[in-house]
């Protein structure tokens, strides 16, 4: 790849660090590394936001996990973990759904809750996580639309913590159903550049992913 083109990568790129046992040593690590190979954003567990936001002032956005993994947490805690995570410093919020509710069909109980973490992320950007492998097709672009209706910026795949990751078949039904300014993110088990750059082209706009971000500044350095 020229340079040009990792970098344009790079930028795609949401450089995760949520292990659970990350000790604060891995997080620097991770946002150096977002420093340096021009991310979009790091990607970290909310109790990170603040030292992190601190350590790297305005060079990388901060970007954490609401009701993460499992999103059953009630909405009301979800919209305090958001409230707490801005005002640490996140820029950007990536909510995990109640999946139990989808499954119940309950979609009203799923619009209101959306509905309620737009309204806390204050102004901050927004994405949704939908776990693409536990639902139905037809679940999927049930939540396209709800997704486009609470005026999210993004609807994303996974979170890597369930029984699968984001695959290009999900990206580009996604990307077909969502509305226009719905911006479509891949993440999961994205462990390569050529996967990346595969998701970009069926329509991911942003790539969540813990390992591409050090090839692409290992190749760049080689070129």
């Amino acid at each position: 790849m020229m340079k040009n083109e990792l970098s344009a990568l790079a930028a795609r790129i949401d450089h995760t660090n949520l292990k659970i046992n990350a000790r604060w040593e891995d997080i620097r690590l991770t946002c150096d590394e977002a420093i340096k190979g021009g991310a979009a954003s790091v990607c970290i567990p909310p109790c990170f936001v603040k030292r992190a936001s601190d350590y790297m002032g305005n060079a990388m956005k901060v970007c954490t996990v609401i009701g993460f993994p499992n999103g059953y947490n009630t909405t009301e805690m979800k919209c305090a973990e958001a409230r707490q995570a801005i005002a640490d410093g996140a820029e950007e919020l990536d909510f995990v759904i109640n999946i139990g509710m989808v499954k119940n069909k309950d979609w009203e109980a799923v619009d209101g809750e959306l509905s309620a973490l737009r309204s806390s992320c204050e102004g901050k950007v927004m994405k949704v996580i939908i776990e693409t492998c536990a639902l139905t097709d037809d679940e999927k672009i049930v939540l396209c639309g709800a997704v486009s209706k609470c005026g999210a910026e993004y609807i994303k795949t996974s979170t890597g913590f369930s029984t699968g990751g984001a695959t290009a078949a999900d990206v580009a039904l996604l990307r077909a159903n969502v509305a226009e300014n719905v911006k479509v993110k891949a993440s999961g088990g994205i462990r390569t550049v050529e996967f990346a750059q595969e998701l970009v082209k069926l329509g991911a706009d942003r790539i969540g992913a813990s390992a591409v971000l050090p090839v692409i500044i290992k190749e760049g350095e080689n070129i």
